[in-house]
């Protein structure tokens, strides 16, 4: 059986995903290296993209290209990584080594 890919499905991800990370869709094509109407026509399932260009994407909204492809039905742990990748990349060196003081101290006793 051949697969065809959900290209519908894969642009909602990649816009939810882009989103998350508070990223303008104007800004998002410039860092892949696309237009801004090619990566709106992506989100909406228009059209098909290159494997370097979803390679790009990926590596742009730190997803895997597995969970922007087939999406994943334990999804929670992808969500809650990226969400919490969104929220780390807003903050200073400071700040991201004190988060990583108190998560090296919280964690432990968590499990």
């Amino acid at each position: 059986m051949k697969y065809e890919p959900d290209y519908k499905s894969i642009g909602e991800r990649v816009r939810f995903e882009r989103e998350l990370l508070g990223i303008s869709r104007e800004k998002f094509a410039e860092l892949i290296g696309l237009s801004p109407v090619y990566v709106g026509q992506i989100e909406r399932g228009e059209r098909k993209m290159s494997m370097d260009s979803l390679v790009n994407i990926s590596k742009n909204l730190h997803s895997s290209i597995d969970y922007l492809v087939f999406g994943d039905n334990n999804s929670q742990l992808v969500k809650e990584t990226t969400e919490i990748t969104s929220l780390l990349y807003k903050c200073s060196n400071h700040e991201l080594e004190i988060i990583s003081d108190i998560i090296k101290v919280i964690l432990p006793h968590i499990k």
